[in-house]
């Protein structure tokens, strides 16, 4: 039986935790393979450069974060107590981390975003991707509270984006929103 290793996810692990504490920019491909205890010739075999590491951290973090959201907005619940329950899960987990090492890194996400806002293409693209899925994930509740006349928009779209944006200590909203998409103006 072949040898397992778990230097993959040290190596991911690793990586996320000093993204958040620090940035991508500022972060080496030596310094994260000593966070994580692997040698760095294991980075190699795992990852081809470090863009392609942070593209792993971003869809690892993302797969764990869609089946929250999915948990909280796929409910009975009425619509606008599950966009509030999206908040509350918000700031619980902003809450556990700040508990758990006195700090609040905010968002991995929006703070990719902002970061790699003129640079790594394939990040920002990715999170572009996965901030529309997250205003799709929105939209369809807003728009069920338009239906039952919960609220009255006239754009669920606009209203969905205006909620991501701003969900506690999130992301700096549409300036943010405007420098991920690199545009004059938030879409």
């Amino acid at each position: 039986m072949g040898r397992t290793s778990d230097a993959r996810q040290k190596i991911l692990g690793a990586a996320r935790s000093l993204i958040e504490g620090r940035g991508y920019s500022a972060l080496g491909v030596a310094e994260i393979c000593k966070a994580a205890g692997v040698p760095k010739g294991g980075f190699s075999y795992f990852f081809e450069s470090k863009e392609a590491l942070a593209l792993a951290v971003v869809d690892e973090h993302w797969a764990a974060q869609r089946r929250d959201w999915e948990t909280v907005l796929g409910t009975d619940a009425d619509p606008l107590r599950r966009l509030r329950g999206l908040f509350e899960q918000t700031e619980a987990g902003q809450r556990a981390v700040q508990e758990g090492c006195g700090t609040v890194s905010g968002c991995l996400f929006g703070n990719l975003a902002l970061e790699l806002s003129n640079h790594a293409e394939p990040v920002r693209g990715r999170l572009q991707e996965i901030f529309d899925v997250q205003v799709d994930m929105v939209e369809a509740v807003v728009a069920e509270a338009r239906d039952r006349g919960d609220v009255t928009v006239s754009d669920p779209r606009a209203a969905a984006r205006a909620v991501v944006a701003q969900r506690p200590i999130r992301r700096a909203g549409p300036s943010n929103r405007a420098r991920r998409c690199r545009t004059r103006r938030p879409r």
